[in-house]
């Protein structure tokens, strides 16, 4: 066989075994990343286009100015947190509201923008991936609050995904590559706090004179 002719070859499946190992390579390198995000991506768009969506994510994040919490900070959200926890047990709709704002409120203080819900999702599972499966399921639960179908369990589980949410918000994700508290600790919490607000007797009512 000609020399040049074998040289060719050889660079030619050097070239194809280099482009196959580098995508390999980033498919790994963003399954790792971004989880069960990574899967919707591809059986949404494609393994290529997926790949190509993610980037853009985290370049559009890489963008972000963002921040950590100071402690004032945190020590104000996590208040409001506990106030709207013991809210739930009289006002349920009300507290599942306003919780809502406050994961705005966290998220607009820790610099991502508050744009449509999609594009918070995709936002957040950059460096918050752990949490896109609750926030999703949040949507859900607001659809069918909105067809005044949604039952109080579903609104405590809206509660129990808006503490995923806002605990993991409140850590700097961008610089802490691991989950301070898993989520399913976070959950048995949650739900054991506002089951035991909801079993909590409440004192008597008094006659006040007129």
């Amino acid at each position: 066989m000609d020399p040049v002719v074998t040289t060719v070859i050889v660079v030619t499946a050097a070239l194809v075994i280099g482009v196959y190992m580098w995508q390999h390579q980033r498919a790994v390198r963003m399954r790792t990343q971004y989880g069960r995000e990574y899967d919707r991506a591809v059986d949404e768009l494609g393994r290529l286009r997926a790949q190509k969506a993610l980037s853009d994510r985290g370049r559009r994040v890489d963008r972000m100015r963002l921040r950590a919490l100071t402690r004032e900070q945190r020590d104000r959200f996590a208040a409001r947190w506990e106030e709207l926890q013991r809210q739930f047990v009289d006002d349920p709709d009300g507290a599942v509201h306003e919780s809502d704002r406050l994961v705005e409120d966290v998220m607009d203080a820790r610099g991502y923008p508050i744009s449509n819900f999609d594009q918070r999702v995709a936002d957040l599972s950059v460096h918050h991936v752990h949490i896109v499966d609750d926030y999703r399921a949040l949507r859900d639960i607001a659809h069918k609050h909105i067809q005044q179908d949604a039952t109080t369990e579903d609104l405590r589980q809206a509660m129990i995904h808006f503490r995923a949410v806002f605990d993991d918000l409140l850590e700097d994700r961008e610089r802490v590559g691991e989950r301070v508290v898993p989520r399913e600790v976070i959950r048995e919490q949650v739900a054991q706090s506002l089951a035991s607000r909801a079993e909590t007797p409440r004192p008597p009512e008094r006659d006040v004179p007129l």
